[in-house]
Order: C-alpha cells, then structure tokens, then sequence
C-alpha cells in the first residue's frame, strides 16, 4: 500500500476529530439548531453548481428513492450531527471523540441485528469490551455511577448519536441506491435541509456574525463537503474494511485537538474508558470469523466423530 494512498482516510479522521473541538466552539455562539441547519445549506450551497446538472439526469431514480433518502439524510446528517452539537453543551470534546470512535463497533452490532450478517467472535467479545470501557468513561472512573443515573446528558447524547450514525452506515449497505456517489450525497443534504428547517425556524434562530462565521464555514465546508469526498477516496483506494479503521484514531486526535484549542485536561478515565473502547473496535475489526461458522464447525466435527 502506497504511503500516499493513507493521507486521505487520515486527512478525513482529522477534519472530523477538528469538528469535535468545533462542537465545543459552537456554546454560546450559536444555537445547537442554527448550526446544524446553516451547515447544510451552506454545503447545498456550494454543491448545486456542481451537482445539480448530474442529479437532474437521475432525477428518475431520486424521485423513485426520495424516501430513503429522507431516512438516510435523517440519521446521517440531521440526528448525527444535531445530537452532536447539543452534546457539546454538556460535555468534552475529548469524550465526544472517545464515543464517536465507536460508530465501526456499533456498525458490526446493528449490521448483526438488521443485516443478519451472523456475529463475529471480535464483534461480541469487542462490544463487551467496549461497553465496559463505556461504563468507566461514562461513569468518569465510577461504573458503579451508572445505577445512580449520572450519566452527563452531553455523553448520553453523543452515544445516541453514534448509534444514528452507525446506522446511518448500515441502511447504506441495505438500501443499494442506484446514484452516482456525488449525486447521493446531494439527495441526503436536500432532505437534512428540509428536515432540519423546522427545528431551525422554531428557534433560536442565532444570527450569523464575526463571531459564528468561521464555525459555520468549517462545519459546511471541510466537515461536510472535503471529508465525503477524503472519505469516498479512501473507500476506493483501500477498501471500506481498512479505510473504518483509520477512525480508530479519533479519540487521539480530538484528544490532542482539545488540549490544544480548548485546554482539557485528560484524565484517567479517559485513558481506561477510551483504551477499552479501542481495544473493543480493533478486536471487532480483527477478528471477524463468524460465530455461526465456529458453530457449524464444531457441528460437523462431532458427526464426524459419531
């Protein structure tokens, strides 16, 4: 593998790990609502001149699919993101990082549940891994905290949000929509845009200014629109299987992105819940033999014997 074939799933892990900090950015200067609609039209914005001749050839095929891409515009830019920048008024940009690292685990759980692709050996012993790793961050080093309920409302949020997003990645995998990649981001910004007006209009409706500009800029433009298009490099050059791993990465750089701009201090706790969390994805991603095969396996060892 060519050394310049890893600077696009790098490049897009570090544009997102940067939006981490940038949720935190966004409290107090302009509305969770605001943001996550502006964003979005801002991306429509920028893409219409460029896609909109394209999507109007495959105008058939979105009228035909305009109600999964509702759904997916839904689940993958207005709950992920939306989620995200309420979640930042509650808790860290380290800790968003720790649990957005676990959309690749949460994919392998839900793709068991809705896929029925049989669990892997990786899959159910990195999610119990990851989910005590959960537990400790959660619980900022007092699992036992849990069966209090103090579980910080940003952190419980952002653990929605990834579980939106993870699928979000899998209904893309069950709905094989037949559009160019450019033309089916297009569709799902429409819908995040129709969909995420309402909240937007019911306010507050924060006014863009100096002091909101820049973060508008940076969520529409590199985290909306540089990294899709880093993201769908990747998956071509390397694969999807490799490219998700490289997402691994994010607690460590939203981590150092935080220290540095925002001035949080890791703890602990952040290191045990986020080394577990981690342990959990790599082990699902690594070992990805079928637990159903071990089981047929043993099945026929045992007849065999007999």
């Amino acid at each position: 593998m060519s050394p310049l074939a890893l600077l696009a799933p790098l490049g897009a892990v570090l544009i997102w790990s940067g939006n981490m900090t940038i949720n935190q950015l966004t409290v107090g200067a302009i509305a969770p609502s605001s943001i996550a609609f502006l964003r979005w039209v801002l991306a429509l914005a920028v893409l219409t001149p460029l896609v909109a001749p394209a999507a109007w050839k495959h105008r058939a095929a979105i009228r035909r699919e305009w109600p999964k891409l509702a759904v997916l515009g839904l689940l993958g830019m207005g709950l992920w993101q939306g989620l995200a920048y309420m979640a930042a008024e509650t808790t860290s940009a380290t800790n968003m990082g720790i649990l957005a690292a676990m959309v690749p685990l949460l994919t392998v759980l839900l793709s068991a549940l809705i896929l029925r692709e049989p669990p892997s050996l990786g899959g159910v012993a990195g999610g119990a891994l990851a989910l005590v790793g959960v537990a400790i961050l959660l619980g900022h080093g007092n699992p036992l905290s849990l069966l209090e309920l103090t579980v910080a409302k940003g952190d419980a949020l952002m653990l929605v949000a990834a579980t939106c997003y993870a699928l979000y990645g899998v209904m893309l995998r069950r709905w094989p929509i037949a559009l160019p990649p450019w033309v089916l981001l297009y569709g799902q910004v429409i819908f995040a845009v129709l969909i995420l007006l309402p909240p937007y209009l019911l306010g507050p409706m924060t006014p863009v200014d100096s002091g909101n500009i820049g973060l508008i800029l940076y969520a529409g433009i590199p985290a909306s629109i540089i990294t899709t298009f880093l993201w769908m490099l990747a998956i071509r050059r390397i694969g999807a299987s490799q490219a998700s791993i490289f997402i691994n990465l994010m607690p460590l750089f939203s981590a150092i992105i935080a220290m540095f701009a925002l001035g949080e201090r890791i703890a602990l706790h952040h290191f045990l819940g986020g080394g577990l969390i981690l342990a959990g994805v790599v082990m699902a991603q690594i070992l990805t033999q079928p637990l159903r095969r071990r089981a047929g396996v043993a099945q026929g060892s045992t007849h065999r014997s007999c």
